[in-house]
């Protein structure tokens, strides 16, 4: 039982939108709540929250929302937001019912933990993980960062408090023996993130999102960027303890950079409100990961049916694992 109080959680879901049985003429089966007679009420809008306007979740939640839209018939629009770990308390709030979200954020607000300490969110589900969010310490050529180690004492983007961006910064200086005290912690988004290294205000950023990043490249246009390695021992070390993360590599071109860069990685996955019924998410599920090739975007060629499940850390909406049982079979 969450500890949010569900009853409140429904009536403001139900006070903020216009609901109707069924989808395209068919009357659906509610997963997360039925209406009378057992028959689904779902939106006639839904909106998807994504992140910042420099990340990765925004142009393609932009792709999404209207894929979801041509193929379903409901109006679906893309929201900016503050990402992850905001995100699911939306989603928890009924302030939207689709939302892009880190599988390692959405695993603590699901046992309560980390940014989401004694507050436990069990009325959001998986739809299915998408591509590889990389973690990315950025810094520029000339500030003479070349490793962990020489965060030190400097001028450090690790993104809003509580974020995932924050949580991953926060484990990764861990795992190489140091914490936030050992820097001098700025709390900026991407774009924040950008402006502050071009101008000279902070010395590295960290930033968590499927590359290429467009924080990252607009920062390359104007200087020479740098990205900090993560040595092979220190992700095995790293993926000892959270096994959410991944080995991941930035290839050699990304941001003119001249050779591979051996990183982590955590997934990007979609989520979405329990009340949705099974034929609506089904329906959403299906059109997303059978129209990738709408989405202009070079993550989308990761986005498959065969990898969905890979790496999801709380429950998926039976809508979704439906889809997935008849494809993969």
């Amino acid at each position: 039982m969450a500890k949010r109080k569900f009853g409140l959680f429904t009536a403001i879901a139900l006070a903020g939108s216009v609901f109707l049985a069924g989808c395209g003429g068919d009357t659906a089966t509610d997963s997360g709540g039925s209406g009378e007679g057992g028959e689904a009420k779902d939106p006639e809008f839904l909106s998807v929250l994504t992140g910042g306007t420099t990340g990765t979740y925004y142009p393609l939640g932009g792709a999404m929302a209207t894929i979801i839209e041509n193929e379903t018939g409901i109006d679906t629009t893309a929201e900016v937001s503050q990402a992850s770990a905001a995100n699911m308390t939306a989603l928890a709030d009924g302030d939207a019912q689709i939302a892009f979200v880190q599988t390692d954020t959405a695993f603590y607000a699901a046992e309560g933990s980390n940014m989401f300490e004694g507050e436990v969110i069990d009325t959001v589900s998986a739809i299915g993980a998408l591509y590889p969010e990389t973690i990315q310490l950025v810094t520029t050529a000339d500030s003479g960062i070349a490793s962990f180690e020489d965060l030190k004492g400097k001028k450090v983007s690790v993104g809003a408090p509580a974020s995932g961006t924050y949580i991953n910064a926060e484990q990764l200086l861990e795992i190489h023996g140091m914490t936030m005290e050992d820097i001098e912690e700025q709390n900026l988004d991407f774009a924040e993130s950008q402006e502050s290294l071009q101008g000279g205000q902070i010395d590295a950023a960290f930033i968590t999102a499927g590359t290429p990043t467009g924080a990252v490249e607009s920062l390359s246009a104007t200087a020479d960027v740098s990205i900090v390695p993560v040595a092979d021992d220190k992700a095995a070390e790293l993926i000892e303890k959270y096994p959410y993360y991944a080995k991941d590599t930035i290839t050699s071109g990304t941001y003119g950079l001249t050779e591979d860069v051996p990183t982590v990685s955590v997934l990007a996955m979609l989520v979405v409100q329990n009340d949705l019924s099974e034929d609506l998410v089904y329906d959403i599920t299906k059109a997303i990961y059978e129209n990738t090739d709408q989405i202009q975007h070079a993550k989308a060629k990761l986005i498959k049916a065969e990898t969905a499940l890979d790496g999801i850390g709380i429950d998926v909406h039976p809508g979704a694992q439906k889809y997935f049982d008849e494809v993969n079979k």
